[in-house]
């Protein structure tokens, strides 16, 4: 269907040439590849050119999808589209019918059936609309602006769970990222509202549920304790920080239900604008541990942050060689996750030990030799002294690594079995057959 479509649309700016000629040229620059340019310009002007609310519409839609951080279901996008920034109330019948949407958007947008996704007709579409910004101004604070009146309105602040509410899920996780990209001072007032009673809203919830170090279903109950600096810190929005951090009464160095302080949010995240600015509070503490005692430094080392590793190495209050409760130092951190940036801004400190063992025994090279992290073994094995391994392997609870599990979570746990060499079986395997994967227990409840 949208082959068909890029046809009518190329055979429009075909015949807006006023000459055989120029009709001609039109042509050979299309079957080139050149000319999608012209086609989408002429359709945007049909969109423009149909006036009132349905060149509202039609460009609201192609600004949503294309700038959009993931791609948006058919229900989401009618439901944005309802949304009057700063109203407190959502008027179910300001929702749009699919087909009137697709006439407003005069083709450019199309619907993927099986998967009920909304997409632009054509990949080059999106380029054409990125390499155009002019076409919708503030595009990414207009999102957060519409985003925060949604969660800020009555119906969802009433809400416990999902129901049937279809733009609550993205509302809830990309509100942050828009606004960290261009802010408003309109969002701002948007998000301090939604803060007012952050630890009890149910965007709080699905926020944590999803970017928590457990992947564990979080009651509202215990959400007391995260709050707006926490969600503010962990999005890397500094104007909003910087705001929340001067208000009277401010525990900056508050944990929120997972262990976390918003200093730990920031490192974990790699937001170096805001970790500058909680650093900048006297009263900050830079080796507050979270979950499993892990440091901010721990935290940025191990997601390979190296503005936020060089920022926290310039203070004389952060230890290079703070363990977890694992007993791993942040270059081990770093070298189990193949960080070589990282883990050579921490070799150029004289009071970094290279070869210094976690409670498995196993050391930062080791680490990386099991990982295969050949870069980081570059790094590290001129300066080993030791063998690779000092004590057995034995059954311990790990943190697990994203390279571990699909949950880009540094902060969950697992109980690792693996025998220890006396007990391996002494029968080798035939040489064609592949290595036995290492077998583990999850002990936290994940999600299904």
């Amino acid at each position: 269907m949208s082959r068909f479509l890029l046809v009518s649309l190329n055979i429009d700016a075909i015949l807006q040439e006023p000459t055989i000629h120029r009709r001609r040229q039109k042509l050979n620059s299309m079957t080139d590849g050149l000319g999608l340019g012209d086609a989408y310009g002429v359709t945007l002007d049909r969109i423009k050119g149909q006036g009132g609310e349905k060149a509202r519409l039609g460009m609201a839609a192609l600004m949503w999808i294309s700038h959009a951080e993931r791609p948006l279901k058919r229900d989401e996008l009618l439901h944005t589209l309802a949304i009057e920034i700063g109203s407190p109330d959502l008027n179910s019948d300001n929702i749009l019918s699919i087909g009137t949407l697709l006439a407003c958007c005069q083709g450019l947008v199309v619907i993927d059936k099986e998967i009920s996704i909304v997409r632009l007709i054509h990949f080059t579409l999106q380029e054409y609309l990125r390499a155009h910004p002019q076409l919708f101004g503030t595009a990414h604070s207009t999102i957060a602006e519409t985003c925060l009146s949604y969660l800020n309105s009555q119906k969802v602040k009433a809400l416990s769970d999902l129901q049937s509410t279809p733009f609550l899920e993205y509302s809830s996780l990309y509100w942050g990222t828009h606004a960290k990209r261009d802010i408003s001072d309109c969002a701002k007032q948007l998000a301090l509202k939604l803060f007012d009673n952050y630890n009890s809203h149910i965007s709080a919830k699905i926020l944590l549920e999803e970017r928590t170090r457990y992947h564990y279903d979080v009651n509202l109950g215990e959400l007391s304790l995260f709050s707006g600096l926490h969600c503010a810190s962990m999005f890397g929005i500094e104007e909003i920080v910087a705001g929340l951090i001067d208000v009277e009464g401010c525990d900056i160095n508050q944990s929120d239900c997972d262990g976390n302080t918003p200093l730990l949010w920031a490192a974990w995240s790699g937001h170096e604008g805001v970790v500058k600015i909680l650093l900048g509070r006297d009263d900050v503490n830079p080796e507050k541990g979270g979950l499993f005692d892990q440091t901010p430094l721990c935290s940025a080392a191990e997601n390979g942050h190296e503005g936020v590793v060089k920022i926290l190495l310039g203070r004389d209050d952060v230890n290079l060689e703070k363990l977890d409760r694992f007993g791993q130092t942040p270059l081990c951190h770093a070298a189990r996750n193949g960080h070589e940036g990282v883990v050579k801004i921490l070799l150029e400190r004289d009071d970094v030990s290279s070869s210094k063992p976690d409670n498995q025994g196993r050391t930062p090279l080791s680490w990386a030799i099991r990982k295969g992290h050949n870069g980081v073994v570059a790094l590290l094995q001129p300066l080993a002294s030791t063998t690779l391994c000092s004590a057995p392997v034995r059954e311990v609870t790990a943190p697990f690594t994203p390279s571990d599990y699909r949950y880009n979570s540094p902060h969950a746990t697992s109980t690792r079995t693996t025998p220890t060499p006396q007990t391996r079986p002494l029968r080798p395997s035939p040489p064609s057959s592949p290595s036995r994967p290492t077998s583990f227990r999850i002990s936290k409840r994940c999600p299904r």
